[in-house]
């Protein structure tokens, strides 16, 4: 079972039931989650609550929680991860609204404010993300390259996005417990976001990237850390994704763009190799280097406005060291995820994104009545589920139950 503690439940002497509720997973992240919650404080122009997840922790995240009188709810066992953290935040919620955000960043005061307007003004948005600043806490190279870059990136892709992303989104807390919120069995902070987006696109509902909404980022980047990140937690768990669901979006870190930026690194390597013995290569590296820098020009002119020509000249070759090794994982990870999914019994791929996610952890919550138009929202995925009967085969007990609750 979890643990609810709360000093002061409601924030400000706000004394109405909370528009959006907050919800911060942490993991020994004390002094980050005192600067969070610091900024989150500073919230203006909407009643809300927060509540943190404690995932285990052994520093004094729970004491800073406390300290700024934000509910505090245990996971079941340390180290469950950010996905069923949040989870279990969003079982002790109240507000229709959920706003998930981590704990290494600092909102803005009108962050709040802007989801609840957003969602208003729009009655059949499902959920909606934003993006980090382009002023990143951390002054290294290496974190004000990786976090200009996300920038960047969101601010290029589409506002009728095809995936989710929790380090600052919110969804409607009726869509969210309807789809069983994020899969549980990432421990690690990974692609969870990116998986129950998929769910949210595959059930018909629709997602925002409001670019208007930003936040600062607080973590410090190592190169090892970007690496591992990048492949690890990142292209290998998203590229199984992609064969599951045989789904490959144009969008953010998917675009035509960096698919042919990946394979212009490897042509750069092979015809740089091949120069040494054939001269004539060189003038196609060269060649290879121009179509590079011409499928990135946007990016790397905005690092140059940014930071200088100095600071552009450092970070291209990290950028195409990211291209690199990305691509080699995504190949990897297609030819085990094909493999994977062609054994016999494997779960087809056209059922996955229609499945909602059991989690164990936490007392069952049972749904506030939505209104009209989220109840409407909410039935999509259940519908779709109904008109595709292959999506029940081969699913687990618990399933079952979920689908066929006892009275």
């Amino acid at each position: 079972m979890s643990s609810v503690s709360s000093d002061r439940p409601d924030h400000h002497g706000d004394r109405e039931r909370p528009a959006i509720s907050v919800v911060i997973p942490v993991y020994n992240s004390a002094p980050m989650l005192q600067r969070c919650l610091e900024g989150l404080w500073q919230s203006r122009g909407v009643a809300w609550e927060c509540i943190v997840v404690d995932d285990g922790c052994t520093d004094e995240s729970v004491a800073v929680a406390r300290e700024w009188g934000a509910q505090v709810v245990r996971t079941e066992q340390p180290r469950s991860g950010p996905g069923r953290a949040r989870n279990l935040g969003a079982q002790a919620a109240s507000a229709p609204l959920l706003c998930f955000v981590d704990a290494d960043v600092v909102v803005r005061p009108d962050t709040l404010a802007q989801f609840v307007m957003l969602f208003a003004s729009d009655p059949q948005l499902a959920a909606a993300f934003g993006s980090y600043d382009d002023r990143p806490a951390a002054p290294d190279l290496l974190s004000q390259y990786r976090n200009l870059l996300h920038y960047f990136v969101h601010q290029s892709g589409r506002e009728a996005a095809s995936t989710f992303w929790a380090g600052c989104g919110a969804i409607k807390r009726s869509v969210f417990l309807t789809l069983g919120g994020f899969d549980p069995s990432y421990a690690r902070p990974s692609i969870e976001d990116i998986e129950l987006g998929y769910r949210l696109r595959a059930g018909g509902e629709r997602i925002r990237l409001a670019k208007h909404i930003q936040v600062t980022h607080l973590k410090r980047w190592t190169l090892r850390g970007i690496v591992t990140t990048d492949i690890r937690d990142r292209a290998l768990p998203w590229t199984e994704l992609i064969v599951r669901s045989r789904s490959l979006p144009n969008d953010l870190n998917l675009d035509a763009g960096s698919r042919v930026s990946a394979l212009g690194v490897y042509g750069l390597v092979a015809l740089v190799a091949l120069g040494w013995w054939l001269p004539v290569a060189w003038l196609g590296a060269l060649v290879t280097v121009g179509v590079l820098l011409a499928c990135n020009w946007g990016l790397y002119a905005f690092f140059l406005r940014q930071r200088g020509f100095w600071f552009l000249l450092r970070v291209i070759p990290i950028h195409w060291l990211y291209y690199g090794y990305s691509a080699l994982a995504f190949a990897g990870g297609i030819a085990y995820g094909s493999l994977k999914f062609r054994r016999p019994g494997a779960i087809p791929t056209s059922d996955l994104p229609l499945v909602p996610i059991v989690d164990r952890v936490g007392p069952p919550t049972r749904p506030e009545e939505p209104a009209p138009a989220e109840a409407s929202a909410a039935a999509g995925p259940q519908r779709a589920a109904t008109r595709r009967p292959r999506a029940r085969a081969g699913r687990n007990r618990d399933e079952s139950l979920q689908r066929n609750p006892k009275p």
